[in-house]
């Protein structure tokens, strides 16, 4: 948000799409609604993004840097202590699957969205994807597990199903069983000492 808490009309239109986006579905929702709901001229939108392409994937981006600031902010409140870092995680999720406004993985969304492998949002997608899997295998070998990119694969895989299922479970029982699930996984791959 610009200093003086205006928006510009680029931040505007991201917001807006963001929101529809997520909420709605990226094929669901066309650019002139995306124009109504931000309140910028068409012309407007277009000095910005060049196509909704180019908006999807801005917009992709955008949600990929605040993951990650999510990510640093949950592993920070415990420092030097990797194994109790990831099942922080998976605490957080089980918190954030409850929500209501909670819809999904968007990047796991894009992928189901756009089948076709050439879409630029898919690609932002797949390397959300590799990315995640990587920090998880870092964070599983500091916290000594014995095999740790199997335990990343696993923790990859609970964390789709965690954002797939997530609503089917109901916000207690995915708030609840999301971390319980997730420990037993590090736990069982770290050796002995839970925590």
């Amino acid at each position: 948000m610009s200093d003086d808490g205006r928006r510009t009309a680029r931040e505007r239109i991201l917001d807006t799409a963001a929101e529809l986006f997520y909420r709605e579905g990226i094929r669901a929702v066309g650019i002139d609604t995306i124009i109504a709901r931000s309140g910028v001229a068409k012309m407007s939108l277009y000095r910005n993004f060049a196509s909704k392409d180019d908006l999807i994937c801005a917009w992709l981006e955008d949600t990929d840097a605040m993951f990650w600031a999510w990510w640093q902010g949950v592993v920070a409140r415990h420092p030097g202590d990797p194994r109790a870092q990831l099942k922080a995680l998976f605490a957080a999720l089980g918190k954030w699957s409850a929500h209501p406004k909670f819809r999904g993985c968007p990047f796991i969304n894009t992928m189901v969205e756009f089948r076709d492998t050439e879409h630029p949002g898919r690609a932002i997608a797949e390397r959300h994807a590799r990315v995640l899997r990587d920090h998880l295998r870092d964070l599983a070998a500091q916290a000594g597990a014995r095999e740790p990119e199997a335990l990343a694969e696993h923790l990859l895989l609970m964390m789709q199903g965690a954002y797939a299922g997530g609503r089917m479970l109901g916000p207690d029982v995915a708030a609840r069983a999301i971390p319980a699930a997730a420990a037993v996984l590090i736990d069982a791959a770290c050796g002995q000492d839970a925590r």
